[in-house]
């Protein structure tokens, strides 16, 4: 949901139409630096998400700008500094999960970005115990993507791999885009493909570290490596392989979020939280 307005508008948005889950950015997402928080702002907010009943199933987007995987120094430091701003802010405003695209290696190789992204999800607490502690109360949740170009994170594997050698695993889990999955060659869409790609899901990061889904429909087709949002049931996913991870018990209790294509109001958001409530409790 937008900021628009201020944090707590986010949670009032959320509230019209009735959700039970909510993504907001705790800053610009295409800008680096933000203004301070103000302490009515984190007030605001986290006593709207309370009285919403949003606490547990809240989460914040981090900026598209950061890349951990870069080559580039000059890049990864400031990526560095930047995510370091967004995980306290997360914190001060009582949001416990923190999404974050793994980034791109920009051709150094995958083996390498992996290896920056993991060593800078470590210097994260490489501060004073105070700050620290402050930092370890927000996960950070990396997400699947479409494979895009140079793109990390497309592969369950690749993922893995970075949760096994960070040295605070601890601190993070795993966001699981439909959109980019299907984009990926992740075939999920029947029961038989939905049970192996979970099972795979569960064989190479495990499902405890399944935190969060972002539920999107997709423009392109399976393996497309192409990132374009429809909106449920007008792309490639379609509706079954929705309504099975819906109803999938292991699943009850992870927030899901919507990332479709937003218009001038919350209709669109209306329409496709619907299609989604439908089918929960449907059979096949």
């Amino acid at each position: 949901m937008s900021i628009a307005g201020g944090f707590h508008r986010a949670v009032e948005r959320a509230v019209e139409v009735e959700a039970t889950a909510l993504q907001v950015f705790v800053k610009s997402a295409r800008q680096w630096k933000a203004a301070p928080l103000a302490p009515e702002a984190i007030a605001d907010f986290r006593g709207a998400t309370a009285a919403a009943g949003l606490t547990d199933y809240l989460m914040a987007h981090a900026s598209y700008l950061i890349n951990l995987a870069s080559p580039k120094a000059a890049l990864r430091k400031r990526s560095q500094d930047a995510l370091a701003v967004e995980v306290e802010r997360c914190a001060a405003l009582g949001v416990p999960f923190l999404v974050l695209h793994p980034g791109s290696h920009d051709g150094a190789g995958e083996r390498k970005g992996l290896e920056r992204l993991a060593r800078g999800l470590d210097r994260l607490y490489r501060v004073n115990a105070r700050q620290a502690a402050e930092r370890r109360k927000v996960t950070i949740l990396l997400e699947t993507t479409a494979g895009q170009g140079n793109g990390l994170g497309a592969s369950f594997d690749e993922l893995a791999w970075v949760l096994e050698n960070a040295r605070h695993a601890d601190r993070l889990g795993v966001c699981f885009d439909t959109c980019h999955a299907i984009a990926a060659g992740y075939e999920f869409r029947d029961r038989r493909s939905y049970l192996e790609t979970v099972r795979e899901l569960d064989r190479t990061l495990g499902l405890e570290h399944l935190k969060a889904f972002h539920l999107n429909d997709s423009m392109h087709g399976l393996g497309s490596r192409r990132d374009r949002h429809q909106h449920i049931g007008r792309g490639e996913v379609g509706l079954e392989a929705f309504r099975l991870i819906l109803n999938d018990r292991r699943f009850r209790r992870v927030p899901m979020v919507l990332e479709t294509p937003k218009g001038p109001d919350l209709s669109e958001d209306r329409v496709n939280l619907g299609v989604l409530r439908a089918m929960i409790g449907r059979r096949a």
